[in-house]
C-alpha cells in the first residue's frame, strides 16, 4: 500500500481537488487572522507558510465529497458570521481551561447532541489510536508531534485528542458522517490517516517520504 505514495502528496490530486484545498485552506486562515487570543496575538498567526503546510497536509488525505462538504461549511459559516476556527480553539477549553470554557464559551457555541458527541468519541478513539501507532513506528517525528491524550492537557499545551475534539465539533453533521465514513474504510483496509498526514506533511516540507523525514530528525 506504501507504494501508492512514491509521488508528492500533492501530484496524487488533480487540479480540481488542489482549488477546493487551497479555498478551504485560505477561508480557515482568514478565520484564524479573525480568532481573539488572551493576551493577545499569537505568534502563529502570522506564521501563513506553516499554517498552510499543516493545513494543506491534512485535507490532501480527505476524498473530494469531505472536501466539498467541509468548504461548503465554511463558506456557509461565513455568510453566517460564524467563525469555526474559534469555535474549534473555544471547544478546545473545556479541557485546558474549563471554568472560562463553562462561563464564557459554552453558552455562545452551537450545543452538540449525545447522539453526535458519542459519533465523535468513536472516531477520536480510532485516531488517538492511530497517532499512538505512529508514534511508536516513527519515534522522532512522534516526537515532535502534540502529546497524545487529552489526560496530558495544560494551559499551556493541548494534545491530539483535545484538538481532533474541537476540530470534529465544529463539522456540520454532512462533513462528520462523510469524516466518518473516511475513517472506517481506511481503519477496514489497514491504514494510518496519522501516518497519510504526516507523510504528506513532510513531503510538502521537500522530504522524499517519512523514512528520510525520520533520519534527518
Amino acid at each position: 500500500m506504501r507504494k501508492t505514495y512514491t509521488m508528492n502528496a500533492v501530484d496524487n490530486r488533480n487540479v480540481a481537488d488542489r482549488r477546493i484545498i487551497e479555498s478551504i485552506v485560505r477561508h480557515e486562515w482568514d478565520q484564524f487572522q479573525r480568532t481573539n487570543n488572551e493576551g493577545g496575538r499569537a505568534a502563529c498567526q502570522g506564521n501563513w507558510p506553516v499554517f498552510n503546510q499543516m493545513r494543506t497536509s491534512q485535507f490532501l488525505t480527505w476524498p473530494r465529497p469531505i472536501l466539498d462538504s467541509y468548504l461548503n461549511d465554511l463558506v456557509e459559516a461565513d455568510q453566517a458570521g460564524r467563525n469555526l476556527v474559534t469555535e474549534k480553539y473555544g471547544r478546545m477549553m473545556a479541557s485546558t481551561a474549563p471554568d472560562e470554557y463553562r462561563d464564557h464559551i459554552e453558552p455562545y457555541i452551537p450545543q452538540l447532541s449525545a447522539e453526535r458527541l458519542a459519533l465523535q468519541e468513536r472516531i477520536i478513539a480510532v485516531q488517538v489510536a492511530w497517532a499512538a501507532a505512529f508514534r511508536t513506528r516513527w519515534p522522532k517525528l512522534g516526537a515532535a508531534m502534540r502529546v497524545l491524550t487529552t489526560a496530558e492537557d495544560t494551559p499551556d499545551a493541548t494534545s491530539f485528542e483535545t484538538y481532533l475534539r474541537g476540530e470534529l465539533g465544529t463539522y456540520s453533521d454532512t462533513t462528520l458522517g462523510l469524516y466518518e465514513q473516511m475513517v472506517n474504510e481506511l481503519s477496514a483496509t489497514g491504514r494510518n490517516l496519522t501516518e497519510e498526514t504526516i507523510r504528506a506533511t513532510v513531503q510538502l516540507g521537500g522530504f522524499t517520504d517519512l523514512a528520510e523525514a525520520e533520519s534527518a530528525q
